[in-house]
């Protein structure tokens, strides 16, 4: 029997029940994260007002968790393509699922900015270290879509938390939000401790036979009758860590990638962390605001699923592009209109195509990378999304306070610069993933 690549078996067995039960697994994960990270938003009126904040200080409430994320994401990136994909996953979600519950119980704005730091520091590696095991696992054929199908999972969790927070905070407050979403983190672990170890990190780390038992367990889900042969190494890697995100043949991808994660991080989250006070200055109620958050939520499904389709069919680079810039031109139309269905209308198109752009991204950067370096590119890349967001979470709140308009239209152009970049990536749909 001859030998081959993990990327030839992969795609010999091909996408079927293992990937289907990979997916919802990593979703349930994605989701659970974006609860936690977005039910600050939710909860920080209540939070100001319980231990009698101002703007600056539920600044520092809400850029607690960027700031955790952004030290997890260039640490567990790193950290995981020493010590394996599973084994860093399940140390991160611990971390945040055990310190998003302690969010729920602090008794000062001091002991909330810590645990909402700490629990970052878990999400910050959660995040890239699912969509580089998912990855992984998927034959080269329609890769991007269920890269993207994934991202789409943030949309559940979006939609969760906004309704949650739409039945418990009016008359709860927001502690059992928190909780709530601290508590799902437990499920992801629970869920996620069958999930195998990557077989191309495993044949990466001189492992290959451990690598053969795990793709033969996928043949097997999959009903594929198929003996996995002995696995090739790849190429030695000139080196590791972040100093090989910038050797010549991954420099232009560092650069547009970071550059992408940084400017849609900006208007991202400054957008959608603050949300609901976006909604009251525009004259809405805190509950009227939480009902438009639930639609805002919903618009994002048919995003992912369009840029799901788009993706294989357009491509990675113009599908990001285009996105972007609809996502700009949107939020530039969300800070001018003045009628109520305008604003709905305007914002609904705005996180349409937003979470669209974003499941691009996600579905492009780790297939830029090769294996030994995929989740140190995929963490620090998402680490320039989390600086962008503690710097928008910390100033947001008195940003939009002095005017609104002048935020949505940092906001706005954001996502053009952003689309900008990314016309300089190099595509990736088709290609095999780097050994």
């Amino acid at each position: 029997m001859g030998s081959a690549g993990v990327e030839e078996v992969v795609d010999r067995i091909g996408f079927g029940r293992f990937q289907r039960r990979l997916l919802l697994a990593c979703g349930v994960t994605w989701a659970a994260d974006a609860a936690e990270l977005l039910a600050i938003g939710f909860a920080l009126p209540g939070v100001r007002e319980d231990f009698g904040l101002d703007a600056t200080e539920a600044g520092y409430v809400a850029a607690a968790a960027f700031v955790g994320m952004l030290l997890g994401a260039t640490f567990w990136g790193t950290i995981a393509d020493r010590i394996g994909r599973r084994r860093g996953f399940q140390l991160t979600v611990l971390v945040f699922a055990v310190f998003g519950t302690a969010s729920a119980f602090a008794p000062s704005a001091e002991w909330l900015i810590a645990a909402r730091l700490a629990a970052g520091f878990g999400l910050g590696g959660a995040l890239p270290l699912d969509f580089s095991l998912m990855s992984e696992f998927l034959p080269r054929r329609n890769r991007g879509r269920y890269l993207v199908l994934l991202e789409s999972f943030w949309a559940i969790g979006t939609l969760a938390v906004a309704i949650a927070a739409y039945l418990l905070v009016p008359d709860h407050g927001w502690r059992p939000l928190l909780a709530l979403s601290g508590i799902a983190a437990f499920l992801v672990l629970w869920i996620r401790s069958r999930v195998p170890e990557s077989p191309r990190y495993l044949v990466a780390a001189g492992r290959p036979e451990e690598a053969r038992d795990v793709l033969a367990r996928v043949a097997r889900e999959n009903g594929v009758a198929f003996e996995v042969p002995p696995l090739e190494a790849p190429a030695p890697t000139a080196s590791v860590g972040v100093s090989a995100l910038f050797v010549p043949a991954l420099r232009r991808a560092t650069f547009v990638h970071w550059g992408c994660w940084l400017l849609i991080g900006l208007a991202y989250y400054g957008l959608f962390v603050y949300l609901p006070t976006i909604f009251v200055e525009r004259g809405f109620s805190f509950v009227r605001s939480y009902e438009y958050s639930v639609i805002l939520a919903l618009a994002q499904v048919p995003g992912y699923l369009t840029a799901a389709w788009l993706v294989e069919r357009w491509g990675r680079r113009p599908t990001l592009v285009v996105f972007l810039a609809a996502s700009g031109v949107f939020t530039l139309l969300f800070a001018v209109v003045d009628s109520t269905f305008a604003i709905v209308a305007a914002a609904c198109l705005m996180s349409f195509f937003a979470l669209g752009a974003w499941a691009a991204l996600y579905a492009f950067t780790p297939e830029s990378y090769p294996t030994l370096v995929r989740t140190t590119g995929m963490g620090w890349a998402s680490a320039m999304a989390r600086i962008a967001a503690t710097a928008v979470t910390l100033l947001g709140a008195t940003i939009i306070a002095g005017s609104l308009g002048g935020a949505l239209a940092i906001f706005g152009t954001a996502f053009l610069l952003a689309a900008a970049v990314a016309s300089f990536g190099a595509e990736t749909r088709g290609r095999p993933l780097q050994a």
